[in-house]
């Protein structure tokens, strides 16, 4: 892999202030990666974040918006280009949010936010850049599920589907686009050690360790690196992939 694989390639990552959005949107840029660190609502976090690619001589902004909200979806995309005077290259839908609960105690609101945040969003922003990239010719869209997604969690229902549709919508979008040069591939990401994880007990910690064949939680980094190689042109005939990066959990 050439030591900067995605020198000047602009490009946006949803959920880019936090936990594994940070980590990817600094792993992109140390590729050479200009990169719109897109937040909600913690603007401190994303600035966070762009102080250190470029304190570390890379190109960052901050962009806000809500990804699921289709026009801010696409203005999320806009103010990338503006903001580096180039065309985008890449997106990495990461954003996310969990509202967990048994089936019984999920509200309608939470179900809702789930799915719109996490399906919704990723097919907000993916449908906003694919319409840059075709006009190209050329780009490469990763999204973000989970070992959930694939394989269902106690406790996850919505979580789980909207994770789930992910997924689908990676398959059905790279043979939509394959055709015009744009690869859309996917990552579905085990237990990693963020914020989330962070809160689990030392009982349930034992148990995901113990069904986990690598012996550890993943770190965000772990999944920056799978997410640069996605977008690097050493994955230029891998589209439609759905990559499991759980250190065997899924098995």
């Amino acid at each position: 892999m050439a030591e900067r694989p995605l020198e000047g390639r602009v490009t946006l990552v949803t959920g880019g202030s936090r936990g594994i959005g940070a980590a990817i949107s600094q792993q992109l840029a140390a590729a050479g990666a200009k990169v719109g660190v897109n937040y909600t609502a913690n603007r401190e976090a994303a600035d966070a974040v762009v102080a250190a690619i470029t304190a570390a001589g890379g190109e960052a902004v901050a962009i806000h918006g809500d990804v699921s909200d289709p026009e801010a979806a696409g203005a999320m995309v806009d103010a990338t280009e503006e903001a580096f005077g180039d065309d985008l290259w890449n997106l990495v839908a990461n954003a996310g949010i969990t509202r967990d609960n048994l089936i019984s105690r999920i509200t309608p609101e939470d179900w809702d936010r789930v799915i719109d945040v996490n399906l919704g969003g990723t097919f907000h922003v993916a449908r906003a850049a694919s319409r840059k990239m075709l006009r190209k010719k050329r780009g490469s869209i990763v999204t973000m599920s989970s070992v959930v997604g694939l394989h269902g969690n106690l406790g996850q229902t919505n979580y789980a589907a909207s994770k789930g549709g992910v997924i689908a919508l990676t398959k059905a979008l790279a043979k939509e686009v394959g055709s015009r040069g744009i690869r859309v591939n996917c990552v579905a990401p085990g237990y990693i050690s963020t914020e989330l994880t962070d809160v689990l007990n030392d009982e349930i910690r034992g148990i995901l360790l113990a069904q986990t064949p690598l012996g550890r939680l993943g770190e965000p980094e772990d999944i920056a690196n799978i997410v640069r190689f996605l977008l690097s042109d050493d994955a230029a005939f891998v589209t439609g992939a759905i990559l499991s990066v759980d250190g065997g959990l899924g098995m």
